[in-house]
């Protein structure tokens, strides 16, 4: 089935508690909360919802769980896992639930206490006869093999990958819920404690805990609520492989498939993209993701955040909340990548607000550079 452009909205957008919940919080308690949150967001009740879509490494059942804890029996579950972009993925198949009469009010929820249980215990790794026995620190390991192949192949510098830290702090520094709250240079990413070369600290995500949600239902009823709608214009998903051993070439990710399927629905190009909110677990994804996504060449990732480009001023918008190198990373950050580009088209973010952002892209990716999925999300203009 073809999903229709613009005939489903993001009508509701809250994030959970964020950074290290209060002790004996649970996962669901964090999805539940982010939940009742967006339903006062959009007003909406607890009872219009009828779909429940959500996954968490710390629960196999997790949509299931909210909706007993929430005490609602849905028409439509979806616990569909592939990462962190589970939740782009979720959105195409709410899209498609509401598009066929399924359902008629969504809610796509996440939560995760990966920084108060450790991340260790959160994210339990599988086995892997072909990379265990050479005891990688996963996941940084993985990523950081992408990094050093994209600097031998192109010339990529640890300075350019550094720009891609401090343009995020520097947005962060305008979110009131942000973790970090002190300026980062560039010398400091480079001399921060070295975890799997080229990564120091600072070129990889925060550990926090948190969660949020986001309430989807048709355009037609969406434009009876208090809020201004995010129109899903476009939704992309693809895979390229599932461990990073089998990545067929460590600098091309499935973002160049995913991206051209979500502005072939939207019928967009990329200059009518105001800003990018893109997953970035590790300082090279934004800048793979750049390149795989069309907006600079591939090789040319490096260059194109070189002098503060992605940073506020600059000649792109990129993860304009912090990104889930400063604002926050609790486990599978994609949701709240998402959230950010909904209130970016709702013009909801104040001092960090771009200027007449109509049309948004959010880009989730899942695990080892595996699974890619993009969402652009537009304005009633946009239509």
């Amino acid at each position: 089935m073809d999903l229709e452009r613009g005939s489903v909205a993001v009508v509701g957008a809250a994030e959970s508690d964020l950074g290290q919940v209060a002790p004996d919080t649970g996962i669901v308690d964090l999805m539940a909360q982010a939940t009742m949150r967006a339903l006062d967001d959009c007003g909406l009740k607890l009872s219009d919802i009828d779909a429940v879509l959500s996954a968490t490494t710390q629960s196999r059942y997790a949509p299931m769980l909210l909706a007993e804890y929430l005490h609602i029996k849905p028409k439509f579950l979806d616990g569909t896992f592939i990462g962190g972009s589970s939740f782009m993925s979720h959105v195409a198949h709410a899209h498609a639930a509401i598009q066929l009469g399924i359902c008629e009010v969504a809610v796509i929820a996440y939560g995760s206490t990966q920084r108060t249980i450790s991340r260790a215990m959160a994210s339990a790794r599988e086995y892997n006869p072909f990379e265990t026995p050479y005891r990688p620190f996963l996941p940084a390991s993985a990523y950081a093999l992408a990094a050093a192949r994209h600097m031998h192949e192109f010339g990529t510098t640890r300075e350019q990958l550094a720009e891609v830290a401090v343009a995020a702090r520097k947005w962060a520094l305008m979110n009131p819920v942000a973790w970090e709250k002190e300026p980062l240079t560039i010398e400091q990413v480079l001399n921060a404690r070295m975890v799997s070369y080229p990564f120091t600290v600072r070129d990889c995500c925060l550990v926090t805990d948190g969660g949020g949600a986001i309430i989807l239902t048709s355009a037609v009823r969406a434009r009876t609520l208090k809020k201004k709608p995010a129109y899903v214009l476009g939704v992309g998903e693809a895979w390229g492989h599932t461990t990073i051993s089998n990545m067929p070439n460590l600098t091309v990710t499935a973002a160049a498939e995913s991206g051209h399927k979500a502005f072939r629905m939207a019928g967009l190009k990329l200059s009518d993209v105001n800003m990018l909110s893109l997953y970035d677990a590790f300082t090279i994804t934004p800048i793979l993701f750049l390149e795989d996504l069309g907006f600079c060449p591939k090789g040319e990732g490096g260059r194109f955040v070189a002098d503060g480009a992605i940073a506020p001023g600059g000649k792109l918008a990129v993860n304009t909340s912090g990104g889930g190198l400063s604002y926050c990373h609790p486990g599978m950050y994609g949701l709240l990548v998402m959230i950010e580009a909904v209130r970016q088209v709702r013009g909801e973010c104040g001092e960090r607000q771009v200027k007449n952002c109509e049309i948004a892209l959010a880009h989730g990716n899942g695990g080892v550079l595996s699974s890619q999925c993009t969402v652009l999300f537009g304005s009633e203009t946009a239509l």
